[in-house]
């Protein structure tokens, strides 16, 4: 669903949230968690399908990880801050970094190990 309002554009909406929201020069996406098969997999396999998942929203509003203002991470366990950090590093631009924090957190389900949330500019 797309649905739009002045300038500002929402895509992927349900009846709580949008999973994307645009103006004409930022792109906001929602926290991104794991589904499917990689929900209860390792943090490195749900941090793999979330930045996937992350670029194919980014595509579909014409930016990239290029263009990254800001990301904000929740981890269920410090004890994968290095697991998650490889992934992650592997991943980012390394000459367009964002900000960035990352804090432990209890997730929506017990099965969710991360949790992404990303700010572009388009």
């Amino acid at each position: 669903m797309t649905t739009q309002n002045k300038s500002i554009e929402r895509r992927h909406a349900n009846a709580r949230m949008s999973q994307v929201v645009a103006t004409a020069d930022t792109v906001y996406l929602a926290g991104q968690v794991a589904s499917g098969d990689a929900r209860g997999a390792s943090v490195a396999e749900q941090t793999r399908e979330i930045l996937g998942n992350i670029d194919a929203y980014l595509a579909e509003m014409g930016t990239d990880k290029s263009n990254l203002l800001q990301a904000q991470i929740w981890i269920t366990d410090m004890a994968n801050f290095a697991e998650m950090n490889e992934i992650w590093d592997a991943w980012v631009d390394p000459e367009a970094k964002p900000v960035r924090a990352c804090v432990q957190a209890i997730l929506a389900a017990p099965d969710l190990k991360v949790e992404i949330m990303v700010t572009a500019a388009r």
